[in-house]
């Protein structure tokens, strides 16, 4: 039902506000509890779209060597990140209304078919 991979990035960005910095790892942890959607979002996505958020400047990350274990990956918020969370909770709440008029118009318009349809 479409694509909501899109909405990876805004879940991220909240996740990382709330978090102050985590590994990717935990964030693929934590993705069901912050969701926007009941799909399955499969980690290569949510890595994808890390990367994106570094290179656009939102995310920052680097290399954590010492937790006794192999290299991992740390990521944290930039303040052009803080920023771009903010257009998407607006564009959130634009679409919150939109979605919530699109549902009552269709409860309000659905009729039940007849029975000799």
């Amino acid at each position: 039902m479409g694509n909501v991979y899109r909405f990876i990035e805004p879940v991220l960005l909240l996740m990382l506000k709330e978090k102050g910095s985590a590994y990717g790892y935990d964030l693929s942890e934590s993705l069901a509890e912050y969701a926007l959607t009941d799909a399955q979002i499969e980690r290569a996505a949510l890595y994808r779209t890390l990367r994106t958020l570094e290179a656009n400047g939102y995310v920052r990350s680097n290399w954590d060597v010492n937790t006794g274990g192999p290299a991992r990956r740390m990521y944290a918020l930039t303040k052009n990140g803080h920023h771009h969370l903010q257009e998407w909770a607006e564009v959130m709440e634009r679409l919150g209304h939109a979605m919530k008029g699109f549902s009552k118009r269709a409860a309000k318009n659905g009729r039940k078919p007849d029975e000799s349809e």
